[in-house]
């Protein structure tokens, strides 16, 4: 009955998860041969775009690629941000994943060269292996001898454990009683122990003690009794970011700065030690580099110096794959009166490969459109999916999205099962898109505080 309720609580738990913009993604939708599929993956459509993106994961997963740049450039609302989710997604774990918007780096209270430096050092992993003893095996029984007199701390007792081919018998202490304990090691689990540190593990029951119990839980896991020797060496690799190492040594608090955020500015002594340190480890073996990626969306926000600074990142042999993401045409570059593609200076525009993100067509927006509802738990009828698809044409794919879950409480209000025409027609009049935004603004606009909006007679001629 106890395991029954723990399963439901864990579902529960998942559950809570919160639903984003993006939380549909889960990865690029790719098939082994780098083709994209239509829909897959939550990704729909952009099949140039993901496919390119595609090639570029499976370089930087094979650890080919580093220092290159990739620029996402598209109109708004063309998937740019979820191509660079599905980006991260489809690395998985292993491969460090930094995000940012441009506009960070003039918010914190820092430089912006050692805002974009961090934020370069945390794409870059290190990947440490170090070797560790450890004993395991299966537990054939336990003993606890508590003296009636002595406090707890004179607890002592014998464990002895097992693999098919030996059986020794280990004295405890109370740390190691204390630590199986917790763990509620019992005769017939499978465990194992860390010689350095103590540390226990629960591997799982033993094959053998499947049939002791009618009542096993349905996360109870069976494994095989160990063979061979009792005491084994096991590699362990940790991956780390740079960042992290940078954080831990330069601050009197140590790791504890990870945790409160209180990075502030890093001396270059310390960056240029642990680079030293880090070549030293690859050297003899213990370390591997494995570069991530750094995205920066709305990239046109960064100025000049940023641009430049980015430019020397980028030929640093310690550098990221840079993904920056666009929705600007030609326009000024900040803080200056030259004009340049994208917002970008055209000596950085030359280091980066140009991914083009195009406008969904009808089909691909339903779908989108489905996938949203479906993310979002929202019973929709045909014709209202039609609909909302023609308003995404009109206007935007972010409108039409926007409506989903106002459609779906004008729905409840009325108590109806799905969202209908209604509902939509509804919501539609109550909030306005862009176009009919500055359609009122137009008609009204001698009631606005600061108008500077031109006659629309003069606008007609103009």
């Amino acid at each position: 009955m106890g395991a029954e309720v723990k399963v439901s609580e864990t579902r529960d738990l998942t559950r809570i998860e919160r639903i984003g913009a993006h939380s549909h993604i889960r990865g690029l939708g790719l098939d082994d041969t780098l083709e994209p599929r239509n829909v897959s993956q939550g990704m729909v459509g952009q099949k140039p775009a993901r496919r390119a993106v595609g090639v570029i994961c499976k370089m930087i997963k094979e650890g080919k690629i580093a220092g290159r740049g990739v620029l996402l450039a598209g109109q708004p609302g063309t998937g740019k941000t979820a191509i660079a989710m599905a980006m991260a997604k489809s690395l998985g774990e292993e491969t460090p994943f930094a995000m940012m918007a441009g506009s960070e780096i003039f918010s914190l209270e820092m430089s912006k060269t050692e805002a974009l430096t961090q934020a370069f050092r945390k794409a870059i992993g290190v990947k440490i292996k170090e070797e560790t003893e450890i004993i395991e095996g299966e537990v054939v029984e336990i003993q606890i001898d508590r003296p009636a007199t002595a406090g707890a701390a004179s607890k002592s007792g014998k464990l002895t454990l097992k693999t098919t081919e030996m059986e020794t018998v280990y004295d405890l202490g109370s740390k190691m009683i204390e630590a199986l304990t917790k763990e509620k090691a019992q005769s017939g689990d499978v465990i194992a122990i860390d010689k350095a540190s103590g540390k226990i593990t629960k591997l799982g029951r033993s094959f053998a003690r499947s049939r002791d119990y009618d009542a096993t839980g349905a996360q109870t896991r069976f494994v095989q009794c160990p063979d061979g020797e009792l005491q084994k060496r096991k590699e362990v690799v940790h991956v780390v970011t740079l960042h992290e190492i940078d954080v831990i040594n330069s601050r009197t608090q140590g790791f504890l700065a990870l945790f409160a955020g209180d990075t502030g500015e890093i001396r270059s002594e310390v960056r240029e030690q642990i680079n030293n340190k880090v070549a030293e480890w690859r050297e003899e073996g213990k370390a591997e580099i494995v570069p991530g990626v750094l995205f920066i969306d709305e990239v046109h926000m960064l100025d000049m110096e940023c641009f430049s600074f980015l430019n020397r990142a980028l030929e640093n042999e310690m550098a990221p794959i840079l993904v920056v993401a666009t929705n600007r045409g030609i326009t000024k570059i900040r803080g200056t009166n030259y004009k340049s593609p994208h917002g970008i200076p055209l000596d950085l525009l030359d280091r980066l490969l140009i991914i083009s993100t195009q406008p969904y067509t009808e089909d691909e927006m339903r779908r989108i459109l489905d996938i949203r509802g479906e993310e979002e738990d929202v019973e929709m009828a045909e014709e209202a999916k039609e609909l909302l698809t023609k308003i995404g044409q009109e206007t935007s794919l972010r409108y039409a999205i926007h409506l989903i879950t106002a459609a779906a409480l004008a729905c409840q209000k009325r108590r109806g099962k799905e969202v209908s025409i209604e509902d939509i027609s509804k919501v539609y009049s109550l909030f306005m898109d862009v176009k009919r935004s500055t359609q009122f603004l137009m008609e009204y606009q001698e009631q606005f505080m600061f108008n500077e909006v031109p006659d629309t007679s003069e606008m007609v001629e103009g």
